[in-house]
């Protein structure tokens, strides 16, 4: 009975396993590469964006808004653009150490990888429940502002 015990709770990868986690992996480290560059472009944007909107500002007069409105808004993307980092450097991670230890049968870097995808999966969860309390925030005080109009 021991035995039996241990074997159900020492899973094995199979050939048919191995491959769909080398074909994960090789999908995840697009993904992952394809958000680097994303964040690099958000990064020019946060730059250029609070330039362009502070030079509109200025040409309606506002010269202190334009200042405010241009640093705002590259703050604003330089946050969006780290937040959206990390889900891309865990997952960069776990497709990378996943076909190393596939390739190198490794035990080690099999867990670095869960790991990493473990985080990657952590991190977004949390990120979820962060955005599902602001709108639920945000439906509550469009309520009580809707109620306060009456």
């Amino acid at each position: 009975m021991d035995q039996q015990n241990q074997n159900l709770f020492e899973l094995q990868l199979d050939h048919p396993s191995t491959a769909h986690l080398g074909e994960a992996a090789k999908w995840a480290k697009f993904l992952a590469i394809i958000g680097f560059v994303f964040c690099g472009l958000m990064i020019v944007v946060a730059l250029f964006a609070g330039s362009i909107m502070g030079a509109m500002m200025s040409s309606m007069g506002s010269g202190a808004a334009s200042m405010f409105g241009s640093g705002f808004i590259t703050v604003i993307y330089l946050v969006l653009t780290a937040i959206y980092f990390f889900p891309c450097l865990f997952l960069y991670r776990f497709a990378t150490q996943m076909q190393i230890a596939l390739h190198n049968n490794e035990q080690g870097r099999l867990q670095a990888s869960f790991k990493n995808l473990k985080s990657c999966f952590r991190f977004l969860g949390i990120l979820f429940i962060i955005v599902i309390g602001m709108y639920v925030l945000m439906i509550i005080g469009v309520m009580v502002a809707g109620i306060g109009f009456m």
